[in-house]
């Protein structure tokens, strides 16, 4: 037994030794980070999809082909390759007024990965920002997004840069392949199409907050808490006081007023909702949110990629930061902490989630 004790003491003071020195290197790179913002701000990078798929399929077309007809198949490729210079010729004089050859179509891919924090927002402010520099009319952007939701604030803002593109007269297309709920829902709402997998989920259209409470554990063992605030509804809850029912109602009321703006910012971008009967905080998988109007095709991201590649220039758009090895060391310890801590996290935030 004794030995069991030693080793478990052991154990408990390694692990809290490593949870320090990866909090105290989070932190380091952190202040690094915000000091040397100017100089590793990252770029924007874009590949031509239409160029990624011909190379695949040249790939593949190499390795069942007879030799023969993979010859005279090139020959006629050096052919087309040929009209379509001597087109993009006539479509670049087009600018000039030389000529009345219109270029083709361009749909620009982005993607939003989302966390709680809905950090991927950085991003994609600077992908739309790119991408409205360049479009003309008849263009359009699709956007990829994945999110569980988050904090109300981010998601908030999330939104509004998608709004930036409605807001330029260019359609938008929201596709879904896993997951858009509350938040991450949120934002696919403002475009003017959404498209979804078959067994992605979306809706939750509702707002939750949960919080643990510290006070008779604290209580029982002699210790004081003080919270002291200037305004009656400065903190209606709180982790270590003792809460109120008036507090309760007023933290409750919050959530209801929350819950109201989402709804009205769903409904006033799908108007065709039936907004009681969804905004109940339920999810939905595709076949089944296309019944509720929730989205408007059942169909992949992918698919519908590849319908644009014929007719369409589709261009995939990234916004990447430039990460020295300092940043990326800090980035594992901070993901290693996140891991770690996040359930406890979301159990104990006090702030509402969409």
């Amino acid at each position: 037994m004794e030995f069991i004790y030693e080793y478990g003491l052991f154990l408990a003071q390694a692990v809290t030794l490593v949870a320090a020195i990866l909090v105290v290197i989070a932190g380091l790179v952190s202040l690094g980070q915000r000091q040397k913002a100017e100089q590793h701000e990252g770029h924007i990078e874009v590949r031509n999809l239409n160029e990624k798929y011909r190379q695949i399929g040249d790939s593949i077309q190499h390795m069942i082909s007879d030799p023969d007809d993979l010859k005279a198949l090139r020959k006629q490729e050096k052919k087309t390759a040929k009209e379509e210079a001597r087109q993009a010729k006539k479509a670049r004089k087009k600018k000039t007024g030389e000529d009345g050859v219109k270029r083709r179509k361009r749909m620009y891919v982005l993607a939003f990965d989302g966390d709680i924090r809905a950090s991927a927002t950085n991003n994609l402010r600077e992908e739309i920002s790119a991408v409205l520099l360049q479009v003309e009319e008849g263009d359009e952007v699709l956007v990829k997004v994945e999110s569980p939701g988050g904090m109300v604030h981010s998601y908030g803002l999330a939104a509004s840069q998608l709004q930036r593109i409605r807001s330029a007269d260019v359609p938008l297309t929201v596709a879904v392949d896993k997951v858009a709920a509350s938040g991450g829902y949120m934002m696919a709402c403002v475009a003017n199409r959404i498209i979804a997998a078959p067994f992605a989920v979306l809706g939750s259209i509702g707002v939750l907050a949960q919080l643990p409470n510290f006070h008779r554990l604290l209580k029982k063992n002699d210790i004081d808490f003080e919270l002291l605030t200037a305004g009656e509804y400065k903190r209606t809850l709180t982790m270590f006081g003792e809460n109120t029912d008036k507090g309760r109602e007023k933290f409750v009321e919050e959530l209801e007023e929350t819950h109201e703006l989402f709804k009205s910012f769903v409904n006033s971008n799908r108007p065709s909702l039936d907004i009681a009967k969804v905004a109940t905080g339920e999810v939905w998988y595709g076949q089944k949110a296309l019944g509720e109007g929730l989205i408007d095709e059942l169909q992949t991201s992918d698919a519908f990629v590849q319908d644009h590649l014929k007719d369409w220039d589709v261009y995939e758009v990234k916004f990447v930061h430039k990460k020295n090895w300092q940043e990326k060391l800090g980035l594992a310890a901070e993901s290693a902490l996140e891991k770690s801590f996040l359930k406890i996290w979301q159990r104990s935030q006090g702030r509402n989630n969409y």
